[in-house]
């Protein structure tokens, strides 16, 4: 009886053991996403599958899930490392009245520690949506040529949303254009220091473009940011720190929003026709290449020369 016992022990592991490795298997590094998939499928070139949601069970971490043909993949919950490629094609998601791609690896058994890039993605909300990137814990964060449009179901609705509890942080943010969202790209953390990068990005016709939330430092570069009735950057909390290199400000309700105790540092900006250009407040410091110019009223940052 002990040896039947111990056999069916024995079978019992080995049928787990079994079903462990033809899920490991499954996973795929790479998979393949088709308007005219189905998420059946195994994901493979031949065999593609019909939404992100679909494809991201199947990949493993790590991975990276491609587009074959235009089409509507749907909204996708990142919880691993990965990398959602739209390249060479019209790739979509539609988040009408919720939230096109969350990032939260809290529950993955290491928080805070995947890195995810969303490339060559269009998102839109279509007026009703929350939030085009909702990013709520990860360890490395890349938008990366994405148009993100039509998040404005309320006055909280964000095009990418980056709202952390944790330091260390990274997001980079390239050619990217977000419009006719509530606001544009809104970074905080509650946890030392979020670090980020914008760089090539238009923000426009929003409430706010860029807003620099508590413990959010970085670069803005390169950009756009106009047409916002709000501010083109925002600073909300005193912990934060935005450098400009070469940045466009222009028509917007206020140029730079200033609050006590945050960092502004400017450098070959220009920051020109808006209801007010600087208002003041914390701390801004310009290297003597910038511009001012056409706005209602403001201040202006303290030269402190070109090095």
């Amino acid at each position: 009886m002990n040896k039947f016992r111990f056999t069916i022990k024995l079978l019992v592991i080995a049928t787990f053991l079994l079903a462990f490795a033809s899920i490991a298997q499954a996973q795929a590094t790479r998979t393949w996403v088709s308007g005219v998939g189905d998420d059946a499928n195994p994901c493979s070139r031949t065999a593609p599958c019909k939404t992100f949601a679909g494809a991201i069970s199947k990949t493993a971490d790590g991975g990276e899930i491609d587009v074959i043909d235009p089409g509507g993949f749907g909204g996708v919950t990142i919880t691993k490392s990965i990398t959602i490629d739209g390249a060479g094609t019209f790739a979509s998601i539609l988040a009408a009245g919720t939230v096109g791609v969350t990032v939260n690896d809290s529950g993955s058994g290491a928080p805070n520690s995947k890195v995810v890039r969303l490339r060559n993605l269009s998102i839109n909300g279509a007026g009703t949506g929350t939030n085009g990137i909702n990013a709520i814990s990860f360890a490395k964060l890349y938008v990366e040529n994405c148009q993100i449009a039509g998040f404005k179901s309320s006055s909280a609705s964000r095009g990418i949303r980056v709202a952390v509890t944790a330091n260390g942080l990274q997001v980079n943010i390239s050619d990217t254009y977000v419009s006719n969202c509530a606001s544009g790209i809104d970074m905080s953390t509650t946890t030392g220091t979020l670090s980020f990068t914008v760089d090539r990005t238009r923000l426009q016709g929003m409430t706010d473009g860029l807003i620099a939330g508590l413990g959010a430092n970085g670069l803005f570069r390169d950009s756009v940011s106009s047409l916002n009735s709000g501010a083109a950057v925002h600073f909300t909390a005193g912990s934060s720190t935005v450098a400009m290199e070469q940045v466009l400000l222009s028509q917007n309700g206020t140029g730079v929003q200033m609050i006590a105790g945050a960092t502004a540092v400017f450098s070959n900006t220009t920051v020109i026709g808006n209801g007010t250009g600087l208002s003041a407040g914390g701390t801004t410091s310009s290297h003597g290449n910038n511009q001012f110019n056409l706005n209602g009223g403001g201040v202006l940052p303290p030269i402190i020369g070109q090095q």
